[in-house]
């Protein structure tokens, strides 16, 4: 009768993973993964405006707002910044926001988030790790990745590859190009205007679009109505812009 027993509870114990696993995962109307650009051609004044926007984005009643009309009422948003090809750094974790104050708790994160500057610019590689942020703990009814950025791809894979099996996967890729005013280091100048760059080579899958802010100054304002259209699914032109 005991093996018997045992024999039973070795061949339920997968079944039960698989439902633990299942429960695990809280749904959600979005997943949201924001990839914020460090590379050097943003110095700490310009990320500073980008964290900042990002955090007080977060704190607009209206954002809370938009993510509780979804049909489930919640999202969950994760924050990393990226570099090189191999530089990525995870600073917020997943949170589930369904309110105004788990919208503020992750305002204060971001606020609290390290400041740090790096080389190159690589958007592959931003969009290879963003797609492997996904899946942990949450499931969404739609997967976006938020890219913000004042550069072209110059470093890692190329940026074709990266942006179709993204797309393969299901995921959508919105982009937030920043029209900086300062020229970028020498020998990384940049051929193609970089919000034209954005729309044909990064951006991508179901309803995706390019929010363009005119100069760091405007970031904040870019984010804010990037961010609500992304919660809230609304409608609107492929590309916008935001000025200060």
């Amino acid at each position: 009768m005991l093996r018997r027993y045992l024999l039973l509870s070795a061949l339920a114990a997968p079944a039960i993973l698989r439902t633990n696993a299942a429960r695990a995962a809280e749904a959600v109307d979005v997943e949201l993964v924001l990839a914020v650009d460090v590379s050097r051609s943003v110095d700490a004044e310009e990320q500073e405006m980008q964290m900042k926007g990002y955090a007080n984005a977060f704190r607009d009643p209206r954002l809370a707002e938009a993510m509780m009309r979804g049909p489930i009422g919640a999202v969950a948003v994760t924050l990393f910044t990226w570099s090189d090809w191999n530089i990525q750094e995870h600073l917020v974790p997943w949170m589930r926001l369904d309110s105004p104050a788990t919208c503020a708790r992750f305002a204060a994160a971001v606020d609290a988030a390290p400041r740090r500057t790096h080389l190159y610019t690589s958007i592959s590689g931003a969009i290879d790790y963003a797609g492997r942020l996904f899946g942990q703990g949450f499931e969404g009814t739609r997967q976006v990745v938020d890219i913000s950025g004042d550069g072209i791809n110059n470093s890692g894979r190329d940026i074709a590859q990266a942006r179709q099996e993204a797309l393969d996967q299901g995921i959508i890729l919105n982009g937030l190009a920043v029209l900086d005013r300062t020229p970028p280091p020498a020998g990384l100048g940049q051929m193609q205007p970089l919000d034209e760059y954005y729309q044909e080579r990064v951006i991508g899958g179901p309803g995706a679009f390019l929010m363009v802010a005119e100069g760091f100054e405007s970031f904040e304002q870019a984010v804010r109505r990037k961010v609500i259209r992304e919660v809230a699914q609304a409608p609107g032109p492929p590309v916008e812009r935001a000025f200060a």
